[in-house]
């Protein structure tokens, strides 16, 4: 048997132009926090309490991205068996968790100034919880699942299935409002807030991409050094056989 080397994937996934993409990321976030604390006015209600909004609302644009990304990316291994597809969907799955979790834990403290409570359990915020705890369940049955082509193959279908709970959130916020603000949608804030959340949006935004992509190519490599203990398991196994 002739042991083979598989080609790098990991040039594939930005390249050197990720370090750019860190470098334009930190430069708006200090950018964003900035004008977050010294530009934007201070809200006259809640007080200093309510600049989590320019962290909250960027990281649940962000949880979006990753879930969605996840759920487009099971597609396509679905469809075509990819190993990078796959890769791809893991990585916007941990993204989305870890924005998401960023999301409910900053969302209880912008609410007990709000609303005087932790936690209301209104339709909306149950319904991300619910879509949190789905794609951490994907990641639990990855990690304990291995690499095994019926691991990928569930993951994927949950993939689907958890961002499925996103129109089921816009629904309820439609449907029951609750005692959440919306503040975007009724031009409630002063031009400078909005000028501050732009700057933070771009930048979390930036963020959520370069950790993508070097999730991404991790992801690769970890895929190349599996293909590597595959073949060389082979070979051993080939030498063995011959030796015996």
């Amino acid at each position: 048997m002739k042991l083979t080397i598989p080609t790098l994937h990991t040039s594939e996934a930005g390249g050197e132009w990720v370090t750019w993409l860190a470098i334009a990321t930190a430069v708006t976030l200090t950018a964003g926090v900035g004008m977050a604390f010294f530009y934007a006015p201070e809200e006259a209600t809640m007080g200093v309490v309510q600049r989590i909004f320019y962290f909250h609302v960027p990281s649940a644009i962000v949880t979006y991205a990753g879930f969605l990304t996840c759920a487009t990316a099971s597609v396509a291994y679905l469809v075509t068996g990819s190993r990078k597809a796959d890769v791809v969907a893991r990585a916007g799955a941990e993204l989305g968790v870890l924005f998401c979790t960023a999301v409910l834990l900053s969302g209880p403290i912008w609410a007990r100034k709000a609303w005087g409570t932790w936690w209301t359990g209104e339709p909306r915020l149950l319904l991300t919880l619910v879509m949190c705890l789905i794609f951490v369940a994907y990641l639990v049955v990855r990690q304990m699942g291995g690499r095994s082509e019926m691991t990928r193959r569930i993951c994927a279908v949950l993939g689907i299935l958890g961002v499925a709970d996103i129109p089921l959130v816009r629904v309820a916020v439609q449907r029951w409002r609750g005692n959440h603000p919306r503040v975007l949608r009724e031009g409630g804030i002063a031009p400078e807030m909005a000028h501050a959340f732009t700057v933070m949006l771009l930048g979390v935004g930036l963020m959520f991409l370069t950790l993508l992509l070097l999730r991404i190519r991790a992801g690769l490599l970890e895929e190349d050094v599996e293909t590597w203990h595959l073949q060389l398991s082979a070979r051993r196994a080939t030498l063995d056989d011959r030796r015996s």
